[in-house]
């Protein structure tokens, strides 16, 4: 029987960029440049954080990684070629106290929403998908802080945390696009 090969990243590190262009995909491009993951062939993956996975700075992730490399990352992405549009990409992160438990990372797109209300809505998605894996009762009707303060008395969810990138519309019409991506290695 041949062996199996097992991708399970050991690091995982957080970037954001924004890029602004004529041209859709250039502004694309741009927005990758400013993350530092322009030069990896990025493969979007689902949400899940690893077992035992560890969150590393961007200076110190991105160097551990070769252009051209085939990259793994869960991406958040928005664009808007209208002047004065405010948009935004976010991703939230959920980790469990058990560290051989694994974690929920979720991607957010939206527009009109501020950099913390983005980023508060990623994370509270990773959260309350965690929340249901781990069996911690919470009310979905309630604000944000009242199911933050929840999961903390369960004393299950170690750490939430995310990291968001938004950005308003050129004037001049020219694509505008955000990125947020939780890079795996």
């Amino acid at each position: 029987m041949p062996e199996r090969i097992q991708l399970i990243p050991a690091y995982i590190f957080l970037t954001k960029g924004v890029g602004v262009h004529k041209e859709r995909l250039s502004s694309f491009e741009l927005a990758l440049r400013d993350a530092g993951i322009a030069h990896f062939n990025l493969v979007p993956v689902s949400s899940i954080f690893p077992p035992g996975c560890r969150i590393i700075p961007r200076q110190r992730g991105a160097p551990m990684l070769a252009p051209g490399q085939i990259v793994h990352c869960v991406l958040a992405k928005n664009e808007t070629s209208e002047p004065h549009r405010l948009i935004a990409a976010a991703i939230g992160l959920a980790i469990p106290s058990a560290p051989s438990r694994y974690g929920y990372i979720a991607e957010h797109h939206s527009s009109g929403q501020t950099d913390e209300e983005a980023g508060d809505y990623a994370e509270d998605l990773a959260a309350q998908m965690l929340a249901t894996t781990l069996g911690i009762p919470f009310d979905p009707n309630t604000g944000y802080n009242a199911r933050k303060e929840q999961y903390r008395i369960g004393g299950q969810i170690v750490r939430t945390t995310a990291s968001t990138q938004s950005a308003v519309g050129a004037k001049n019409g020219y694509w505008t696009t955000v990125i947020a991506a939780a890079v795996f290695l």
